[in-house]
């Protein structure tokens, strides 16, 4: 079995994709400023590929200063009309104005909860979520926590926020495992159940 085969079947031979998904995709993420940046790329993606945000996700942090909340919540008109006109990005006004929306929501829920990852992290109580899928065809792209979180994120605000992309954004900051057994992450990130530290 050759290296390319013991990884999950969504992944290219792009040397970034392969980084991303066996450092990164179903890692768990527990830094707030980090989950933020996650859930507006993966909003960012509705529509598009991964691969294709993955590609832009620099850019994006240069033109988003690094998804720091504290600091879009006071984007202004100008701001807004400079990143429609960066070519970095998604050039979706929808889209970028969510950014703003949720930077405001986030800092709601921040203020309630004491940090994101507190609130996040209550849907899966605390611990990632093993799964056992043997093929890709098997993954789903929603279970009934991402319609919860979807549904509640809404409630609070949220834009970007349907049921497919919260699952997506469950599995890529690890709150769900779903790596294919067959895949070189697979058993790392099994043996990983520890929760959330608390802050």
């Amino acid at each position: 079995m050759n290296e390319l085969e013991t990884r999950c079947g969504w992944v290219n031979q792009d040397p970034l994709y392969i980084d991303y998904h066996d450092h990164e995709w179903g890692v768990p993420v527990y830094d707030d400023r980090l989950l933020f940046e996650y859930l507006n790329l993966e909003g960012a993606q509705a529509g598009l590929s991964w691969y294709t945000i993955l590609k832009k996700r620099e850019n994006y942090r240069k033109a988003f200063d690094h998804f720091e909340p504290d600091i879009i919540i006071h984007y202004e008109e100008n701001k807004i009309n400079e990143l429609l006109q960066n070519e970095g990005i998604v050039r979706n006004k929808l889209k970028i104005n969510a950014v703003i929306t949720n930077a405001k929501a986030f800092l709601k829920v921040v203020e309630e909860f004491g940090s994101f990852q507190a609130y996040i992290w209550s849907f899966v109580d605390g611990v990632p979520i093993q799964n056992h899928f043997k093929e890709m065809s098997e993954v789903p792209a929603t279970s009934d926590i991402s319609d919860c979180l979807s549904k509640d994120l809404k409630k609070r605000g949220f834009k970007f926020v349907g049921s497919t992309i919260c699952y997506a954004f469950m599995q890529a900051v690890g709150m769900v495992n779903d790596h294919i057994t067959t895949c070189k992450c697979y058993k790392n990130l099994t043996s990983n159940k520890e929760g959330p530290s608390q802050k």
